[in-house]
C-alpha cells in the first residue's frame, strides 16, 4: 500500500513562501537595528498604468474633438463625429461657474455640465485619497513627471530651488486660484447662466482648443520654458502654478488617509524623503498633511522596512490596489451617474454652432 502523504508535504508553509527576512540597518546615531525587510508592492505599476490610460483617453477626447470642430469650421463638408462631453474636463472655471449655479439654484446647467461632474469627482477623489487626481490621472501631471524622469536619467540628478525662491513660487498657484475664485464667488447665478449662455460661453471648448492651435509666440515661449525647467526640477507647473491642483490641494486636506510613519519600524534611511516628488521631508514626520502630497506611494515604495510607512486612515492602511480600485469607482461612478441622468451632453443647436464656432476667434471675454 501506499505510505500516507502528510498535507504539509502538498501545502508549503507561508513562511516558505515568503520567508521572513530580518535584517540590520546603522542609524544616524551609530547604533545598529534590526528590521524585518518589506516586500515590494505593485503600487508604481499600478499608477503608471492609470497615467498611460488616462493620457490615452485625454489624446482620444482631443482628436474626437478636433474632428467635430473642423466638420462645423468646414460648413459639414468633412467626417462627423459626435462631440466628446469628456473635453469639458479642460474648462475647469467653467465648471466651477457651473457648480456654483448648481449649489445655489438646484439646478443642473444645460451647458458645460459634463465638466462640472468631472469636477466633483476629482474634489471627491482628492478628499478620499488625497490630491491622487494630480499622480494618478492628470495627463499634465503625467508628463510632467516623464520630463524629471528623463531628465534625471539623463544627468543623474534632479534640482530644488532654494527655499527661500520655493516657497514663494509655491504660493503661486494659490494667488492664480484665488484670483478665479473670487470671480466665480463674486458672480451672482444669473450673471453665470448669462455668460455661459453668450457666444462666448457656447464656444468656450473651441477657443480652448484655438489657444493650443494658434499659439502665439508669447505662450510658445512660455511652453518651452515651463517644458525645459521640468526636466531640471520636478513637476515645475504642478509645484508652481497649476490653480487646479492647488484647488484639490486644499480639498485634500478634508481628507481622512494621508502617508502615516512608524517611527518605531523606521530605519533612517532617508529614502522615503529622497523619493517624494513633492520634496515633502517624509523621514521626519508621523504623518503628511501637507497639501502638496499626491498619494503617488513613491515613499511607500522605496521604504524597505516593514510597516514603517503606510497610506490610509489611522486604523486603516490601504493597499495599492484599494486605493486604485477607489480612485476609479468614483471616477467611473460619477461619469455614469452623469450620463444616465442625462447631464453629461450640452445640447446646443446645429444652426447655432455652424454660425459661432467658424467665428470663434472673433467672441472676447464678456
Amino acid at each position: 500500500m501506499p505510505a500516507t502523504v502528510r498535507p504539509a508535504q502538498f501545502f508549503r508553509s507561508a513562511a516558505e513562501v515568503r520567508p521572513v527576512r530580518i535584517q540590520t540597518a546603522r542609524m544616524k546615531d551609530g547604533t545598529r537595528k534590526r528590521f524585518l525587510r518589506r516586500w515590494p508592492d505593485r503600487a508604481q505599476p499600478l499608477r503608471h498604468t492609470f497615467q498611460t490610460a488616462f493620457l490615452l483617453l485625454n489624446l482620444w477626447v482631443g482628436a474626437r474633438f478636433y474632428m467635430w470642430v473642423r466638420y462645423y469650421e468646414t460648413g459639414g463638408t468633412s467626417a462627423f463625429v459626435e462631440r466628446p462631453p469628456g473635453v469639458e474636463g479642460w474648462l475647469p472655471i467653467a465648471a466651477l461657474m457651473n457648480l456654483k449655479y448648481w449649489l445655489m439654484t438646484g439646478l443642473v446647467p444645460d451647458l458645460h455640465a459634463a465638466g462640472m461632474f468631472l469636477l466633483i469627482a476629482f474634489l471627491a477623489i482628492s478628499i478620499l485619497f488625497r490630491k491622487a487626481f494630480c499622480s494618478w490621472l492628470c495627463p499634465i501631471g503625467t508628463l510632467s513627471e516623464w520630463l524629471w524622469q528623463g531628465g534625471r536619467d539623463a544627468i543623474g540628478r534632479t534640482f530644488a530651488l532654494p527655499r527661500g525662491v520655493d516657497i514663494p513660487l509655491r504660493g503661486l498657484k494659490y494667488v492664480l486660484l484665488g484670483l478665479f475664485g473670487y470671480v466665480v464667488v463674486t458672480m451672482p447665478p444669473v450673471e453665470i447662466r448669462a455668460f455661459l449662455d453668450s457666444p462666448y460661453g457656447l464656444v468656450a471648448d473651441v477657443k480652448m482648443l484655438d489657444f493650443f492651435r494658434r499659439i502665439g509666440q508669447a505662450t510658445a515661449v512660455t511652453v518651452v520654458v515651463l517644458v525645459v525647467s521640468s526636466v531640471f526640477v520636478k513637476n515645475v507647473w504642478c509645484r508652481y502654478l497649476c490653480p487646479y491642483g492647488a484647488l484639490l490641494g486644499l480639498a485634500s486636506l478634508l481628507s481622512p488617509t494621508r502617508i502615516r510613519r512608524d517611527a518605531a519600524a523606521c530605519i533612517d534611511c532617508d529614502k522615503c524623503t529622497k523619493a517624494c516628488p513633492s520634496l515633502l521631508p517624509v523621514a521626519r514626520l508621523a504623518s503628511v498633511r501637507s497639501p502638496e502630497c499626491t498619494a503617488c506611494l513613491e515613499c511607500v515604495t522605496v521604504c524597505p522596512s516593514a510597516g514603517a510607512l503606510r497610506f490610509g486612515t489611522p486604523r486603516q492602511p490601504l493597499q495599492p490596489w484599494m486605493v486604485a480600485a477607489g480612485i476609479a469607482v468614483v471616477f467611473l461612478g460619477i461619469v455614469t451617474y452623469a450620463r444616465l441622468a442625462g447631464h453629461w451632453h450640452s445640447e446646443v443647436p446645429d444652426d447655432v454652432l455652424f454660425q459661432l464656432i467658424p467665428r470663434a476667434a472673433e467672441f472676447g471675454h464678456p
